[in-house]
């Protein structure tokens, strides 16, 4: 590992997030991705939410064995804990799950049932928010698979920026891509997906705060439906 790396303070590292985040907005994913790689070395993750394992791919391409951070709330399908175990069978990443502090029925007792129904963003934040902070703590960056078409509050995503509240570097390599240019990564490389994509539904988070979408209708309408919410506040 890169001493250097080490000794890097928040700021230096801020500064080197808005510069290649300038110098990298035309750079393909993997290219970005073999920058973060050189950069960060073993300290570079990969986050999935097994929706598909489209970055981890490209990753994998840029840094063999790279970490692929996976966020295990207890309320996932068994498509998407499928899909992780797939990825982790057939490609050439280190898979780490992390889980909440919590049980969901150790959650249950502390804060009643289904606390997903009355107070979502809570939820997320016991489930997802709290979890990454701690399962990012020893990294400098962090990938993600955020893209600008798929929403209003993801339509400014650097391909790289700061992370002020984690203090860290992130990534969005396919910031700039369009659902047909996945689709066509996923055609030519083999690359696995969740099963559900196949089953009506267009993004896909915890069982309890996802639906199908209806033709027309946008990709994230399936995510907490009938809610204000749009974001489980990773992203924010």
């Amino acid at each position: 590992m890169n001493t250097a790396q080490e000794e890097r303070t928040s700021d230096e590292l801020r500064t080197l997030a808005e510069r290649a985040g300038h110098e990298l907005e035309d750079a393909s994913a993997l290219d970005i991705l073999r920058w973060a790689a050189d950069t960060f070395g073993r300290r570079f993750c990969v986050t999935s939410s097994m929706e598909d394992a489209v970055v981890a791919h490209l990753a994998s391409r840029a840094m063999k064995g790279v970490d692929v951070v996976f966020l295990d709330t207890g309320y996932h399908f068994p498509e998407t804990i499928g899909t992780r175990d797939a990825v982790e069978a057939v490609m050439d990443v280190n898979v780490i799950t992390l889980t909440p502090r919590r049980s969901v029925a150790e959650q249950d007792a502390e804060y009643g049932p289904k606390l997903h129904d009355r107070d979502p963003d809570l939820c997320c934040r016991l489930r997802k928010v709290l979890p990454l902070e701690e399962g990012l703590r020893d990294y400098l960056a962090w990938a993600t698979g955020l893209r600008r078409d798929e929403s209003p509050t993801r339509a400014n995503t650097p391909v790289v920026g700061w992370d002020e509240r984690r203090q860290k570097v992130k990534i969005a390599p396919i910031a700039r891509w369009s659902q047909d240019d996945v689709d066509a990564y996923i055609a030519e490389h083999g690359v696995l997906t969740n099963p559900l994509l196949m089953d009506g539904y267009a993004s896909i988070g915890c069982a309890p705060c996802t639906r199908r979408v209806s033709a027309g209708e946008d990709a994230r309408a399936g995510r907490w439906a009938g809610r204000a919410k749009t974001e489980c506040g990773l992203h924010e």
